[in-house]
């Protein structure tokens, strides 16, 4: 019954560097700086992850902007998801005006795998802006 266990510790700062962890807290809505110290331990631990460890399934989100007026540039995207060697999770696509869609696509696999998915779609003509956020599920059980 270990799981959720909290360990309390401590930790030595440079004045500047509290100062700046307190203001980086307020602006960011965070409750404690506990919260804060957490999620920057898990958003290296992901990257760590993501990085050295190939034999565990990722998770990442591919955020997109495009024209879709550009000539075949949404059945450009299709086949490269079709021919993925990874899970497509999700896909959510939302009109923004009459030439910019914004598209999401959820995505689970090897890191690799889903990296070059990353980049073949953002690399298309037509693609505006492409960003791929990085996840990873710590645990399997609530």
């Amino acid at each position: 019954m270990t799981k959720n266990l909290l360990v309390r510790f401590s930790v030595s700062l440079q004045k500047k560097l509290l100062d700046y962890l307190d203001t980086y807290l307020t602006k960011q809505g965070y409750a404690s700086r506990s919260e804060v110290i957490r999620d920057l331990i898990r958003e290296k631990m992901v990257q760590e992850i993501w990085e050295n460890d190939d034999m565990q399934d990722k998770i990442g989100v591919l955020v997109i902007i495009y024209d879709h007026h550009h000539k075949e540039l949404n059945q450009r995207m299709i086949d490269i998801q079709h021919q993925a060697n990874i899970q497509i999770l999700c896909n959510t696509h939302v009109h923004l005006d009459h030439c910019n869609c914004l598209e999401t696509i959820m995505l689970r696999g090897d890191g690799a795998s889903i990296a070059r998915i990353s980049l073949e779609i953002g690399g298309l003509r037509g693609v505006k802006f492409s960003k791929l956020t990085q996840a990873y599920h710590f645990a399997k059980d609530c």
